[in-house]
Order: C-alpha cells, then structure tokens, then sequence
C-alpha cells in the first residue's frame, strides 16, 4: 500500500476578513500584529454600550462573499470543471442571511444557501451544513478529513462565513461579552471580552498524492464539556480531551507541535483554555497566541479563518502575535507569543476552538514549507 493512502491534504484556500482579501492578506495581517478593531459604521451601534468591531469596507452580502471564496480556493487548488463536478460542499453559517427579514413561510435556509453556493461554483452538492455556533468551521473540516481519510471521496470543500451584522452584535453586546476597551487582550490580565469580526473563507481537502499540499490534516478532536450552557470548564477537561484526540490521531509525540492557535478571544474562558492545554500537552512549552487578537471572533467563521492563518504562518515559518497583551495573568500561565513573530521551529501546528454549550475542536496540520 502507498505511503500516501489514507492521508488528507489542504490544496487550497481563500479567505476574506478585515485584514483584507486573498489569503496573503490574511498572513501578513497577522504577521504584523495591527489590531484591525474599529468603529462599526455597517449600522447603527449608537445604543449600544461597545461600538467597535473588525470590519472590512466594501464587503459585499454574505451569500455573495461565500460564492467568492469557494470559487477562489477552488482556482487556487487548480481544479478543473470536471472535478468541481464531482466535489461536495459543506458550509459552516449561523443561517441563511437573509432570513430574519423576511416572512415565517418565506423564510430561506442555511441548507438552501449551501446548496445555492455548490451551484453557483459547480460543485456536485451540499453534503452538510453546520450551524453548531463557534465550533461550527473546524466540525465542518474535521468531517470533511474523515471523508477523505476513508476514502469515501477524493475531496471536499469546506466554506464557513460570518460578517458583522445587527443581531448577533446587540446580544454579545447585551451579554457583556465584549471588550469595553476596543480590544481583545487574549490571555492577558485587564482584558474585558472578545470583539467581533468579519471572516469568509474556503479550503479544498483533498487525498494526498494527487496536486501540490500546503499542508496535511493529521488529527482531529472533539468533546463536549456538559458543565455549563455558555461557560467552559473552568478545568479545561472538555478541551483537553479534544486536543488529546488530535495528537493521538496523528501518531505523534505532542513536544514535537510547534505552535498553538488558541480559541482565547480575550473572555473569561481563556483561563481555562490555558489549563486544558497544561492538561493535555503537560510540561511542554509550547508557543501560544490567538490570532482573535488582530481579525476579531467570527463566530461560525472563526475555525476555518484561523486554520488558514496557522497553515499560512506555519509554512511562512513565522507565528503571529498574540495582540493586545497587557502583562501576565497567572491564570494563563503559557509560552505566549509576544511583541514580534517567532520563528517556528516545527510544521505541526494545532487550532483551536471552542463554543456555546460547551462543545470544543481541535485540528492538527502539518504545514508543508
């Protein structure tokens, strides 16, 4: 049997946020540690008691900015008309955008988007769609790895998107969720919540051995926390079985992982996302930043923004900034990468994410340089 059988690689990705458009501004973006926080002029906010958010000027609605990314990455993969044919879609969304303007009997679905965007880009279908809050993205991709590992399909897209709208932002804003400050400040002491921000993106995964990888997809985890409807486990044990998950699927030793790409968003939740990465990956220091910290939280778009960021910085050799830092918070006791870009000493990277319900993921690549 070929060395390659059973393997799932990331042949191409695209990316809108407000760092930009194209997936070279999404690395750069994070590379330079410029927060992308501002004031929120796509509606009014004067009621509200936080008025910033990452937002991109000029971004077209959201059905639109899926279409585009999805037909990108599938440009950047080198895919002909032919495989696109052959290629299912699964789309990570909060719901159809434009559901909440219009009649209960009229009402779109996030299925009927999905299946809208396989159209528009000439793909065989929408195979799933996820609607499973912050965790929704990196679901989506871990399944779409699955597929491909068992040979069920060659590949998959996976596309996920969220953009700054009314809704979503009064009810964070309600919840006291978001930072007072105008920035989020993961792990640090005096953060004051998480903003939020626009990210649209799309990857191809695809069996390795048929096109150029930028990376491999070598594990993958998932658990649920059951302690709380909105709080995580103050002790990380959801998490950190995620994460033990991803490591051990990958056959690897965990102090051979390079980097980290934390869920912290700069909430009360980082300190336990700190204690499940000392659970799981144990003395090893390994360097940590949330890259929350330029691009904001996307919400269903997070996982797969941040996937892209941390194959991109990983092959770039370079690790992002965690922005924003205010000084230690002994509750977050990490390898936070600071002030500058590390240099990255390792291809294996981890994302992470975390939601609503106590539900988290974890994806382990292994970027090609």
């Amino acid at each position: 049997m070929s060395d390659l059988a059973g393997r799932t690689g990331i042949v191409g990705v695209a990316a809108v946020s407000a760092l930009g458009r194209g997936s070279q501004a999404q690395l750069a973006g994070v590379l330079s540690g410029t927060a992308a926080f501002g004031p929120v002029r796509r509606f009014d906010v004067g009621g509200r008691r936080v008025k910033d958010a990452a937002t991109l000027a000029g971004v077209g609605p959201l059905g639109d900015e899926l279409a585009w990314v999805i037909r990108d990455a599938c440009a950047d993969a080198g895919l002909t008309r032919a495989q696109r044919a052959t290629t299912p879609l699964m789309l990570a969304v909060h719901g159809h955008p434009d559901a909440a303007r219009l009649s209960t009997t009229d009402k779109p679905t996030a299925a009927g988007l999905a299946a809208e965007l396989a159209g528009r880009a000439g793909l065989a279908g929408a195979a799933k769609v996820y609607t499973c809050a912050c965790v929704s993205a990196s679901t989506a991709v871990a399944d779409a790895a699955a597929l491909v590992r068992a040979g069920r399909v060659e590949r998959v897209v996976v596309a996920a998107g969220y953009l700054v709208e009314p809704d979503q932002f009064a009810l964070f804003d309600a919840g006291r969720a978001l930072a007072t400050d105008g920035a989020a400040r993961p792990f640090s002491a005096g953060r004051t919540g998480l903003l939020l921000g626009d990210a649209v993106s799309a990857v191809v995964l695809e069996a390795v051995g048929t096109r150029e990888v930028l990376a491999e997809v070598v594990g993958w985890g998932r658990a649920g926390d059951a302690y709380h409807a909105v709080r995580p486990d103050p002790a990380g044990n959801g998490l950190a079985r995620a994460i033990t998950a991803a490591v051990r699927r990958a056959g690897i030793d965990p102090a051979r992982i390079g980097y980290v790409n934390a869920n912290a968003g700069g909430a009360e939740g980082d300190a336990a996302e700190a204690a499940a990465l000392r659970q799981a990956l144990g003395a090893a220091r390994i360097p940590v930043s949330s890259t929350k910290s330029v691009h904001g939280h996307a919400l269903e778009g997070s996982g797969l923004l941040e996937l892209i960021v941390t194959v991109l910085a990983t092959m770039a050799g370079k690790l992002p900034v965690n922005t924003g830092y205010l000084g230690p918070d002994p509750a977050c006791e990490l390898d936070v990468i600071l002030d500058a870009p590390r240099p990255a000493g390792s291809p294996y990277a981890l994302s992470l994410n975390a939601a609503f319900g106590g539900a988290n993921t974890a994806l382990l690549v292994k970027a090609v340089s």
